[in-house]
Formats: C-alpha cells, sequence, structure tokens
C-alpha cells in the first residue's frame, strides 16, 4: 500500500481534525491526528498492520505502550505472527507488579510501535522500561511523526524512527 492510500484511509475514517487540541506533550495544536479513529477501524486497522509489517522482519517481539500502541501490536502480531508486548505507563502495584505485559523481552530482538510521535516523550518512556528489561532495540515504528522532535529524541535514544506518514504528507493541500 502506498502513502497516498493511507492518509486517504485516515481522511475518510476522521481522523485527521482541526480546532484547538491539547497534546500529549502539552503542547497546543490547530489539528490532531486521531489515529485511535483508525484502529479502532478493522479495514484501516489491517491496512496500517499490512504497512508495518514491511519493517517488522527478523524481530522477535512486538512491543507498544498502553493505551494507543496496543491495537498496532495486536494487529502486527497477527499480520507477522510474531508475539507482542504491552509497556504500561506505570508499574503494577498488584499481581505479578511487572511494567511489561506478555513473554520476556531479555535478549529479544523487539520492535516497538507507536500511533502518533510528536516530542517522542511516551516512546521514550517505552524505551527506558524495555531496555531496563533486556530488550534488544533498534527500531519504532510510528503511524504518524507530527515532525516536532520525536526522530531527534529517538535517536539520542539510539534508535531510528520510521513513520508510515508524517504530518506534512497529511497536511498538504
Amino acid at each position: 500500500m502506498n502513502k497516498e492510500r493511507l492518509i486517504q484511509l485516515f481522511k475518510d475514517c476522521g481522523a485527521i481534525k482541526f480546532g484547538r487540541f491539547v497534546l500529549t506533550s502539552g503542547a497546543i495544536s490547530n489539528y490532531y491526528i486521531d489515529i485511535k479513529q483508525a484502529s479502532t477501524n478493522p479495514a484501516v486497522l489491517r491496512e496500517i498492520a499490512k504497512k508495518m509489517g514491511e519493517y517488522a522482519e527478523g524481530y522477535e517481539l512486538i512491543a507498544g505502550m498502553e493505551l494507543g500502541a496496543v491495537p498496532l501490536a495486536v494487529a502486527l502480531s497477527l499480520e507477522t505472527n510474531t508475539s507482542f508486548v504491552i509497556v504500561r505507563k506505570e508499574r503494577k502495584v498488584h499481581g505479578t507488579g511487572s511494567q511489561i505485559e506478555g513473554p520476556p523481552v531479555e535478549g529479544k530482538r523487539v520492535l516497538i510501535v507507536e500511533d502518533v510521535t510528536t516530542s517522542g516523550g511516551s516512546v521514550l518512556k517505552a524505551i527506558k522500561v524495555l531496555k531496563d528489561a533486556g530488550a534488544v532495540l533498534d527500531k519504532v515504528v510510528t503511524v504518524v511523526d507530527r515532525e516536532s522532535g520525536a526522530a531527534e529524541e529517538i535517536k539520542n535514544a539510539g534508535l531510528m524512527l520510521i513513520p508510515l506518514v508524517s504530518v506534512s504528507d497529511l497536511l498538504k493541500k
């Protein structure tokens, strides 16, 4: 699937919104990329997983941070027949107390998936949790990069960011 088709799917499902929005990073934006509109639509999610699958060869696990990346991790897992883990934002205080749900990541080559990257803060938390658990990391695949510093921050953490589309692609007239 080409980038233009993916962008059209995002537009068709209402994932691109205009108005005044406060982002997770705290920044104010006049547009919002609501990937949850895309990832809760089976047809769009399937296409995202197919596109992400192009970058998943050779990985032993897929990782996604709760909440937005979980459907992406599940869909990519089904697309590639690769197990996945969910990275919690905070360590559980009950049960196993784990911050990573799923199979052990130690010594495993893990692909991180993300819905939207802006400053990179959320994915940097996932990177730290996974590295601390012994995961081997080199790449983050995001559905949309807002081109607001995430690529640089992720590169500083020793990984490469691969966006399926950039915000400049999405907002082209």
